[in-house]
């Protein structure tokens, strides 16, 4: 299912990433992170990466690499975390009331972050949910390969 009504796109981050300072949407280089990004940049949608360390980050912010994600970190830590990310798309993007936005992250993610954007009024699509990383990859190559 893809949400043809998605407002902005949020991909998470992988541990796979380049050793040397990037802009973010060149950092984060695996398979899956890949085909999140040509997805999302196939969208013609504002998105967004969710990144363990910075919380949002824009696609062209320059990053180091960094090694944590939201699985290490304890639950509160992960709440914090999901109501930064909040803040930050708030200030750029103001209120979130009516919005959608379409999550393709890990189960960490997601659980952090769902929540809080359902409170602004945001509602939330996740085309990949329950899906393993080898059927996620399928799914995004169907949907890279249509477009074509």
């Amino acid at each position: 299912m893809i949400s043809m009504s998605a407002d902005v796109i949020l991909i998470g981050c992988v541990s796979q990433k380049g050793q040397e300072p990037k802009p973010a949407k060149d950092l984060y280089n695996s398979p899956l992170f890949t085909r999140r990004r040509g997805y999302a940049e196939g969208t013609d949608r504002p998105w967004f990466i969710l990144s363990a360390l910075h919380g949002l980050v824009a696609p062209d912010t320059i990053l180091e690499p960094y090694d944590r994600t939201l699985m290490d970190m304890p639950r509160a830590a992960r709440i914090a975390w999901g109501e930064r990310v909040v803040e930050q798309l708030e200030a750029k993007l103001g209120s979130l009331q009516g919005m959608v936005f379409e999550l393709h992250a890990g189960e960490d993610y997601a659980r952090s972050l769902e929540a809080f954007l359902r409170s602004r009024g945001a509602s939330v699509a996740r085309p990949v949910r329950g899906l393993t990383i080898g059927r996620q990859l399928q799914w995004y190559d169907r949907v890279l390969a249509g477009r074509s």
